[in-house]
């Protein structure tokens, strides 16, 4: 195989559309850290130059060429082949050249290694017999941990803290957590949380994020009800699925005086003494009052 040394923009270099290496978020930012700091790339990725096209592919070094574009480098060198290559071969490269840096996503390295046609080319891929067996024995895709972009906000709850909150989201959303409980949401939310602090901190003047979250759980209890509209159609007046409504949305309240308390459940005890509720879904009490309030001529 025919090699030059070559160098350009890194943006001109076409990245993997399927790449069994990944990097850890931590390890790509590192990476990305490293090469601001050094303003060059100090290994070489290795390309292959479609003639037919022009269209030079990166075959290994994708993550350090991303990085390098990220880091705002300009120019980079890499080690560059025009031999003609099929596909079997540069799979077989890639996968070889990825020994380098990384983990492997088994799904993918599957995926890959299957395309191989030529026994020869899977034995200069390099895969050792532990990684086959594992390719022999996975059964469905996993998703590589740093094929996502994502950022981590961790909030630590006081005892009181922590149940006030489980009790707005219980209520509020039908959510239940536990005091050890790890929420994935989309990486947008992230930056909408930390403008919600921002603006509680700013709006309550208090510089303290325990204190501006409390701010946003009260604010948000307080307009809970709106929420209504995820399960109820305003112009059909049917719910818009089969699951559970949270009664803060109904009542726009989670609590009640107990006077008015103590009625209601010394009728409830009166409704499942005479069959007529149920005593595990007491909540059909309502339903039963709603239907003969409806059919109740005004």
């Amino acid at each position: 195989m025919k090699v030059d040394i070559a160098k350009g923009d890194p943006k001109s270099l076409k990245g993997l559309e399927l790449n069994a290496r990944y990097m850890r978020h931590e390890q790509y930012q590192q990476l990305v850290t490293n090469l601001r700091e050094d303003e060059t790339l100090t290994s070489t990725p290795f390309i292959w130059h479609d003639t037919e096209t022009g269209t030079r592919h990166i075959l290994s070094g994708n993550h350090r060429v991303k990085a390098a574009v990220e880091a705002g480098i300009e120019e980079i060198f890499w080690l560059e082949t025009s031999d003609p290559l099929t596909e079997s071969k540069r799979l077989a490269i890639q996968i070889s050249h990825n020994s380098i840096v990384g983990e492997d996503d088994l799904s993918i390295l599957k995926t890959l290694y299957e395309k191989i046609d030529d026994l020869d080319l899977r034995q200069y891929a390099g895969i050792d017999d532990a990684t086959l067996e594992l390719l022999a024995d996975l059964d469905s895709p996993s998703l590589g941990e740093a094929n996502l972009t994502f950022q981590t906000l961790a909030i630590v709850f006081l005892p009181d803290d922590l149940k006030e909150a489980q009790d707005v989201l219980r209520d509020a959303l039908g959510l239940a957590a536990s005091s050890d409980a790890v929420w994935v949401a989309a990486l947008r939310q992230y930056d909408q949380t930390m403008a919600a602090l921002d603006l509680a901190s700013k709006s309550a003047d208090v510089t303290n994020v325990a204190t501006a979250f409390g701010l946003i759980l009260e604010s948000f209890k307080d307009h809970a009800h709106e929420l209504v509209d995820g399960w109820f159609d305003r112009d059909t007046g049917e719910p818009k699925h089969h699951g559970m409504a949270p009664l803060l949305t109904l009542f726009h309240t989670d609590a009640m005086p107990t006077k008015a308390a103590a009625v209601v459940e010394k009728a409830l005890q009166q409704a499942v003494a005479r069959g007529e509720v149920p005593a595990e879904h007491r909540y059909k009490a309502l339903e039963l009052w709603a239907h003969q309030y409806l059919d109740t001529p005004a």
